[in-house]
């Protein structure tokens, strides 16, 4: 399951191997692939030709033509739902003041130490949580003000783990 945001509308989608689901509905359509970029999007017995103008993997955004018209989509996987419903999201940490820890779990690595100057996406440290390794990335662009953590060290969720 995964949500997509198009104008400020955000619609479920769920997709297994016979059906595609938005908001609990199944939809039906045939789907061909006109070039690597442009589709042809057969539904409810309209014709729609969408292209892709730009993906940013990273920020997971697209921007597509969908008939004539350029619309932005925002998309959210279960990964992304979940530390969203675990209390951290990227929206909440953009003023790059500090990073907490988005669920209680183990400091495995410490990527980075006071005076650090790191950049947006790059890797800070490593929280084992629920027997998995989660990688926490900087929010943003900054220097590394403390690191408020060590290595082998249990955190509580929302605890302070580097401030900037």
């Amino acid at each position: 399951m995964f949500t997509v945001t198009i104008q400020n509308k955000t619609y479920s989608v769920e997709k297994t191997d016979e059906t595609t689901q938005v908001n609990g509905k199944p939809i039906h359509w045939d789907l061909q692939w006109i070039s690597n970029r442009k589709i042809h999007l057969i539904s409810e017995n309209k014709s729609i030709e969408a292209e892709l103008i730009s993906l940013d993997k990273t920020a997971k955004t697209i921007q597509i033509k969908l008939g004539g018209k350029i619309s932005n989509l925002q998309l959210k996987d279960r990964f992304d739902l979940l530390l969203e419903q675990l209390g951290m999201n990227s929206t909440a940490s953009q003023a790059l003041k500090e990073i907490k820890a988005p669920m209680p779990g183990l400091i495995l690595d410490l990527k980075v130490k006071p005076g650090d100057e790191v950049k947006k996406g790059e890797v800070v440290l490593i929280l084992e949580a629920m027997k998995m390794e989660n990688i926490l990335k900087s929010p943003g662009d900054g220097i590394v003000k403390a690191v408020k953590v060590s290595l082998n060290q249990s955190v509580e969720k929302n605890q302070v783990l580097i401030q900037f």
